[in-house]
């Protein structure tokens, strides 16, 4: 599940492996696995940090961070 991998990165990397990371995969991919994010993959700083940084958000307008739904 490399999705995972990289969203694991992203939400606790530090600054080197998050450099290594970009360097790898790209933007457009960081854009895709924060899009298609599940609940409990990203924390509150880390998902608003990438929101910013991929320039999915404006200031002060972060979406949501996904919820569990139980069926």
């Amino acid at each position: 599940m490399p999705e995972r991998v990289i969203a694991q990165v992203m939400d606790m990397g530090d600054y080197s492996d998050v450099q290594s990371l970009v360097s790898e995969v790209g933007d457009e991919v960081l854009r895709h696995v924060l899009t298609h994010a599940e609940a409990g993959m990203f924390g509150e700083r880390s998902w608003a940090y990438w929101h910013y940084r991929l320039g999915l958000a404006s200031l002060d307008n972060v979406p949501p961070m996904p919820v569990r739904r139980f069926s």
